[in-house]
């Protein structure tokens, strides 16, 4: 019974007894408890889970009640019920997140709000005790109104991609029905934000080439660097072309096409971007969005944990709840295709890292919070492979392939020498085998493109090279296909 009540608890701490003289020591957890994402306090049980019990659970439970509501406000809700294992009665304390934020701790002279970091209860520093206070008034930053006029301000990088999105331009009663001006024509922060000239200076984007696979080397060692402000979308785009500008593409040839191999998937660099200003902390004053650059990997920093308390490496990241710490700015960057109002950055991240053509298990995104940032680190897809984009024991087995390759060629080559056929016949049936092999089909339009003839040319050839029993059709690939096959002796 109690291992269940332990994994079921998201976040917990473990009281060996009850501590009536120094009720600090557990009411704090209480506090950022409710601040937070909920929780479940312990009596009874020591830091390492062996259920001690209580002397006395039945007054422990009439203290415990009596202090939360004498020293934590507003009242949180909780269920205190007791519960007995192995004979030895213990108290199980839940506290649920409390939307009447922030929760004090208030006694003794002095009042504070407690959140949780790792398994710690501290201190709301400043700035969180500002998202606590927004939360509790049901207020979000990025609607409050700023000291800035409409008027005084641009918006055509927000026109030109409204225009570009919907195909109409954008009205002036659109950004009231968008929450980015208010009823006295002054701007709320959101609107401040999408401003071509943004006044809120601290809404920067700063992007670093290092060169390396650490910063040790300081700015010396950058390798490029800038600095961005204004617009959110002006960040959202110059922060897509300077990872653009600093990774390369490989690409190999394959029978009928090419594939293009880019050190980092474009679509989860856009998608990690965008949460990143979207989702950041605004109240956090001089702070800003951070690209850095590797060789191996690339991280994308911004302001603030996780809006709901939360820790990201400890969520399954297929199945997040969108909590939008900016809503204003969610919905602004929805209505202009920049990302969805359900909230599947995350989910878009990884599969889109999965989907590359040389994406291996060990380069899945990796993504980090703590109450203070969030990071994301997506790896380098071309870092330690070579030009082929293969690595370890894949170029054991690429070369073993192809040495059994060669000696099909060789063999094939032989068989066709003897074949009555002009040499240049003869050079493009042998190059015909080099792309396709005896495995993949091919047509007469891969015959036109690979050996440069008319079509009638080409398909003489193949009419001649089937009577030679070098090809059969392949019916199942669809008319007009064919494969080669061992010549006959």
């Amino acid at each position: 019974m109690i291992d269940r009540w332990i994994a079921e608890a998201t976040e917990c701490d473990f009281k060996v007894a009850l501590e009536v003289k120094k009720p600090k020591s557990w009411l704090k957890s209480v506090s950022a408890f409710a601040n937070g994402i909920g929780g479940t306090l312990f009596f009874g049980i020591d830091n390492d889970r062996n259920v001690i019990g209580l002397a006395d659970a039945q007054t422990d439970a009439e203290t415990i009640s009596r202090l939360i509501k004498e020293r934590i406000t507003p009242y949180p809700n909780f269920i205190l019920a007791p519960e007995r294992d192995n004979g030895k009665d213990i108290l199980v304390l839940s506290v649920s997140a409390g939307r009447s934020t922030p929760y004090y701790y208030k006694a003794d002279g002095i009042t504070e709000a407690y959140i949780r970091i790792g398994n710690e209860s501290v201190i709301a520093p400043s700035y969180v005790l500002n998202q606590l206070l927004l939360k509790g008034m049901n207020r979000t930053y990025d609607a409050l109104d700023s000291e800035y006029d409409f008027k005084d301000y641009a918006f055509s990088k927000l026109r030109e991609r409204y225009k570009a999105w919907t195909g109409n331009s954008m009205e002036e009663k659109l950004f009231d029905s968008f929450e980015m001006r208010d009823d006295h024509g002054k701007l709320t922060n959101a609107g401040a934000l999408l401003a071509d000239d943004a006044p809120i200076k601290h809404s920067r984007l700063f992007c670093t080439r290092w060169n390396g696979l650490d910063k040790s080397g300081g700015m010396v060692d950058a390798l490029d660097s800038a600095e961005y402000s204004g617009s959110l979308i002006i960040l959202l785009n110059e922060g897509v072309g300077f990872v653009k500008r600093n990774m390369k593409t490989r690409w190999k040839k394959t029978a009928n096409s090419r594939i293009e191999m880019p050190d980092y998937c474009e679509r989860s660099v856009f998608e990690a971007l965008v949460n990143a200003l979207i989702h950041r902390d605004y109240l956090i004053l001089g702070s800003e969005v951070h690209i850095d650059i590797y060789d191996n990997r690339l991280t994308i920093t911004s302001p603030g944990g996780m809006a709901d308390g939360s820790r990201i490496q400890e969520r399954d990241i297929s199945n997040i709840s969108s909590t939008r710490r900016n809503p204003v700015l969610a919905d602004v960057f929805g209505r202009l295709g920049y990302m969805e109002r359900q909230g599947s950055g995350f989910k878009k991240i990884t599969e889109a890292y999965r989907a590359a053509h040389n994406y291996r298990d060990e380069l899945e995104p990796k993504f980090y919070s703590d109450a203070s940032s969030f990071q994301v680190t997506l790896y380098n897809l071309n870092y330690g492979t070579d030009e082929n984009g293969v690595v370890g024991e894949e170029k054991v087995a690429l070369k073993q392939e192809k040495v059994a390759f060669e000696a099909k060629k060789v063999a094939f080559e032989r068989s066709i020498s003897e074949l009555k056929l002009n040499k240049p016949t003869k050079d493009n049936i042998l190059s015909l085998f080099e792309s396709f092999g005896y495995d993949v089909p091919f047509s007469r339009a891969d015959v036109i493109e690979l050996c440069g003839l008319a079509p009638s040319s080409a398909g003489k050839m193949l009419s001649k090279i089937k009577e030679f029993d070098l090809i059969v059709p392949v019916t199942e690939q669809g008319r007009g296909k064919y494969i080669f096959i061992e010549a006959k002796k």
